[in-house]
């Protein structure tokens, strides 16, 4: 009985542990002057984050989404205000062109196999969305208006390949599959 609640107890420090040391992952973040975040999350996969400060009076999240990637690769946050899975997700995808400008499309996922126009978004975008590329990760800011002014969204994250500064798809298995979760922007 004794070995059984050590053997809880240690599982259960080290759960804490692991959720603190992934919570200060992204609370170690730094971004440029001006800027700074209220909340974060380290996202579980795709060595992204996302960090943010809810605005309630207005129903607004000011964002920035970061995640680890070549320079020959994109990313891409958004909200799927329909329901969780990729189809019906409303994006940010930060890319950098040939001469290694960095610019962001937004665009809505009607499939599984989306065509990638610059669209205007299902919810407002009252901020502009930009994105930089820096030490190996792309950031996207922007400020959103949260569908149906609820704090809890469906959100996803994902990353790929370019090739000659085209979004090519990104892998159909393991952590681009599980890339998804939902969030409560009040509470994290």
């Amino acid at each position: 009985m004794v070995q059984l609640l050590v053997t809880v107890a240690t599982a259960v420090l080290l759960l804490v542990a692991g959720a603190t040391a992934q919570r200060q992952g992204c609370e170690n973040a730094t971004f440029p002057a001006g800027r700074s975040f209220e909340r974060c999350n380290t996202l579980p996969v795709l060595g992204a984050s996302l960090h943010w400060t809810y605005h309630a009076a207005n129903g607004t999240a000011e964002l920035a989404f970061r995640a680890t990637s070549g320079s020959a690769g994109w990313v891409a946050w958004g909200i799927n205000p329909s329901g969780a899975g990729m189809p019906g997700s409303n994006v940010f995808v930060a890319s950098q062109g040939g001469r290694g400008a960095v610019s962001v499309l937004t665009t809505i996922l009607r499939s599984t196999a989306p065509a990638l126009d610059n669209t205007t978004l299902q919810f407002d975008v009252p901020v502009p969305p930009t994105a930089e590329y820096a030490a190996g990760a792309y950031t996207i800011y922007t400020t959103v208006a949260l569908p149906g002014n609820s704090t809890q969204q469906n959100t996803v994250w994902q990353a790929g390949p370019l090739s000659g500064g085209d979004i090519l798809p990104h892998p159909t298995s393991g952590p681009n599959l599980q890339s998804l979760m939902r969030l409560d922007f009040l509470s994290g």
